[in-house]
């Protein structure tokens, strides 16, 4: 009897250290993975950033990321770490070529005036991103999403408009023009989070956009943050805008607020 008593109590002890030990690892924090991936269009190499958590066994869903004007600089793969500590796998996308990343606003303009000029032009380029994104075995293929910062809001939006295969778009601060909305090839649920303050992007545009969505039965969401101006979720904005003359700034309160509903809306459209 005593030997009985002693066995459960040692299987006992054995199976709460187990749980014990799943409940310390399910705390871990993230271990984040990153690397520069390479791809080809048309000749012309391009180099993505992409991040997951280490920790988190099997497939989950994949964000692309769509970079401000600047290109692919520390503040979108910033962003692509963010968004693999929250279990994602994460990928910002170079649309300029070989990495470039403007250091002024009249560089910026030449990177992505092609881009405003024709609208089509980036799906190419996205098309392949997302292929090399679907790649990687940590990749559910059946939860894709994409997020863009200004330029980037508007290159998301076309993507998304042109028929891309995705469960959902967020822009941050984008345009809101480019290729007209179909029913027929827009398959993403929309939200777009904008600034009240937007001196590039009037209210009247957003509110345009979203009638469009509408009319065509489009599930979307569009969030207008009080007080908050164009690029109001980069840190550096305060400081860019004057440097630049450009009429940006930070906003701490808007930009968790936009964070935390593009969380919720991955909530609600990623399946398991």
């Amino acid at each position: 009897m005593k030997k009985q008593i002693i066995s459960k109590s040692f299987i006992i002890s054995i199976i709460m250290l187990g749980i014990s030990s799943i409940a310390r690892s399910a705390n871990l924090p993230p271990d984040l993975k990153e690397e520069t991936v390479t791809y080809t269009v048309n000749g012309v190499t391009y180099k993505g950033f992409i991040a997951y958590d280490g920790n988190i066994k099997g497939k989950r869903p994949a964000i692309l990321v769509v970079p401000e004007w600047w290109g692919v600089n520390d503040y979108v793969k910033m962003r692509v770490r963010k968004l693999a500590g929250l279990g994602y796998i994460a990928m910002a996308t170079d649309v300029f070529g070989d990495g470039k990343v403007a250091s002024n606003p009249t560089e910026a303009q030449q990177f992505t005036g092609p881009f405003y000029k024709d609208p089509t032009l980036a799906k190419s380029l996205l098309d392949v991103a997302l292929t090399k994104l679907k790649g990687y075995s940590q990749t559910d293929v059946n939860n894709l999403a994409a997020i863009g910062y200004c330029f980037g809001g508007y290159v998301a939006l076309n993507y998304a408009k042109q028929g891309a295969d995705l469960k959902g778009v967020v822009s941050f601060h984008g345009g809101m023009g480019g290729v007209a909305v179909d029913k027929k090839l827009l398959k993403a649920k929309v939200l777009v989070c904008q600034g009240g303050s937007d001196k590039f992007v009037s209210q009247k545009d957003v509110d345009k956009f979203k009638h469009q969505l509408d009319s065509i039965g489009t599930e979307n969401t569009v969030k207008v943050y009080a007080n908050a101006t164009h690029a109001f979720t980069n840190p550096d904005a305060t400081a860019t805008g004057k440097k630049f003359n450009m009429p940006i700034e930070y906003n701490e309160q808007a930009d968790k607020d936009s964070w935390n509903d593009m969380k919720m809306f991955f909530g609600k459209i990623f399946t398991k």
